[in-house]
């Protein structure tokens, strides 16, 4: 069976289970009711935090999504734990053991946001950050790293975002995203031996999120965003990385509005000069800085045993 408009076979996930972090809105929302729909069970888990980390609140969004999946005929089970720690980490994966007796992939989707100056942000909030999005990806993999390897196809798709790249107003949030890229190329190395492929996600999206640090993004771009960029286009990209078919590892892929593209590292050419100096740099800067044909990109290589 194939898709409309596809030459591929539908992509079947009826033999897996998934974890989705942040799961009860916005882009894990989407994550997880995809996964579900193609065959997949599903742990929803969210702590139904404030969109900035301060506190929690009184509605259980994770629930709510565990119903409309089931009303679908989907299978789902919601956790509603705090990432943020070793010990809510462990329940969530504890949970997907407990309802499926296995567990093949984590989508670690939890997170939080505000915006401020670098200088003016608490030195707490950059903690918070680097808590829920660094830390919370940490502590679910380790507690799911032993399962994904007997899962033989485990599979882990962190969420970093473009703004490790630069954003206004989104040092402490897009530092705790540049954590995270460095801890999923990382753990691509550590996995690799074991078929735990490990990559990463950058997406855009209106959701609340996007909502809360609407004061660094321009009206015409938080328009576009509310209207044009919707989590069901992210869905898929991390659908596909969750699943045994997919064969790289260590990899960023920015999703956005249904453009999909490769973020790569490159090493440009650069200089050789044994006898370098102050001078010789600032003379040939312009070569160091060159993205030539010969830039190459930083790859995790897989071998064939380990794809």
């Amino acid at each position: 069976m194939t898709e409309k408009g596809s030459t591929v076979d539908l992509l079947s996930f009826h033999d897996r289970v998934v974890i989705v972090t942040g799961a009860g809105r916005g882009i894990g929302r989407a994550h997880a009711l995809l996964l579900a729909t193609r065959g997949a069970g599903v742990v929803v888990a969210d702590l139904g935090a404030s969109v900035d980390g301060s506190g929690v609140e009184d509605d259980d969004p994770a629930a709510d999504v565990v119903a409309e999946i089931r009303a679908a005929g989907g299978r789902a089970v919601a956790c509603r734990a705090d990432v943020a720690t070793e010990a809510g980490a462990a329940a969530v994966v504890e949970t997907a053991l407990a309802e499926y007796g296995r567990l093949d992939a984590v989508v670690n989707n939890a997170g939080i946001v505000r915006t401020g100056h670098f200088d003016e942000i608490p030195i707490e909030e950059y903690q918070r950050h680097l808590d829920v999005h660094f830390f919370g990806s940490l502590y679910v993999c380790r507690a799911a790293w032993p399962h994904l390897i007997a899962s033989g196809t485990g599979r882990v798709v962190n969420t970093v975002s473009a703004a490790m790249l630069g954003n206004p107003l989104m040092t402490h949030y897009g530092s705790s995203k540049g954590a995270v890229f460095a801890l999923t190329r990382n753990l691509a190395i550590e996995g690799a031996p074991h078929g735990v492929l490990v990559n990463a996600l950058a997406p855009g999206a209106g959701t609340r999120m996007a909502e809360n640090s609407a004061d660094s993004l321009s009206p015409d771009v938080m328009q576009y965003l509310r209207t044009q960029l919707l989590p069901e286009h992210v869905a898929p990209v991390a659908a596909y990385l969750t699943h045994p078919s997919c064969r790289v590892s260590g990899e960023v892929f920015n999703a956005a509005g249904g453009t999909v593209n490769r973020l790569a590292v490159v090493t440009t050419q650069g200089i050789h000069e044994p006898g370098l100096t102050i001078e010789t740099v600032a003379e040939r800067f312009d070569d160091i800085m060159a993205l030539t044909p010969e830039a190459r990109p930083e790859t995790i290589t897989l071998t064939s045993t380990e794809r």
